[in-house]
């Protein structure tokens, strides 16, 4: 966790809390990119797990599917699309976890307004949320990169789900786990959080997001909890 004593970056206390899906509410990045490597693999590029995670993760469903394209010389149509799609789910179904003291968390913080805002499709974050059961915790307030211009690292999205509860870029946390999240929370004028909990974080992770400009570096959900406190007050 940040050493740091400061209260909160912008002006006024934080006001809501927006949280990356993949990585930090769900467990699923070590799941989803064995899955895709297998996939690459089949389509005639030898992938491994890690390598899908270096060339997909943040990405949105439709940017994934044109590297993918790209890296194999194959053009993946809608079938091919859908195998992956089914694939995919089938393994969150038997093997889907949340990160472990998400749910915890997001209990402490009831109070707070939050939602999440990933690269993920409105599909996939449904079926993944219903899976843990985690549906109630978000209601309506689920919002897909597919629904904006550009997904991150640019901040249309952040900025958008700002203008669904009426607050200032300033007055929100975002809590995110890939470069490309916290750049864009940047952009977007908010306060990003690193969190270093899911299974699939590496040694060099957290130098990774402090170049992407994280201030502030959470190991576990608890570490994020004492940082979100000190950003609310």
């Amino acid at each position: 966790m940040t050493g740091e004593r400061d209260k909160c970056i912008g002006p006024g206390a934080k006001r809501l809390i927006v949280l990356d899906f993949d990585g930090v509410v769900a467990d699923s990045e070590m799941l989803a990119n064995e899955v895709l490597a297998q996939f690459v693999t089949e389509l005639g590029v030898p992938m491994t797990t890690q390598d899908s995670i270096e060339a997909f993760a943040g990405k949105r469903a439709d940017e994934v599917m044109a590297k993918v394209g790209a890296i194999t010389g194959r053009r993946v149509d809608a079938d091919l699309e859908a195998e992956f799609f089914d694939r995919t789910l089938a393994r969150f179904r038997s093997d889907l976890r949340e990160v472990r003291g998400v749910r915890a968390y997001l209990d402490t913080f009831r109070h707070v307004e939050r939602c999440i805002a990933s690269s993920s499709s409105p599909e996939r974050l449904a079926a993944c949320l219903e899976v843990l059961g985690l549906a109630d915790a978000f209601g309506a307030h689920v919002y897909s990169a597919s629904c904006v211009a550009r997904g991150k690292p640019h901040p249309d999205l952040f900025l958008h789900v700002a203008a669904q509860f009426g607050v200032a870029p300033a007055q929100a946390i975002v809590i995110e786990d890939g470069e490309a999240g916290i750049r864009g929370a940047l952009a977007a004028g908010m306060t990003p959080i690193g969190l270093l909990a899911a299974s699939h974080i590496g040694p060099d992770h957290e130098a990774r997001l402090r170049r992407a400009g994280a201030r502030y570096i959470a190991h576990d959900c608890n570490e994020l909890a004492a940082i979100t406190h000190r950003l609310l007050s």
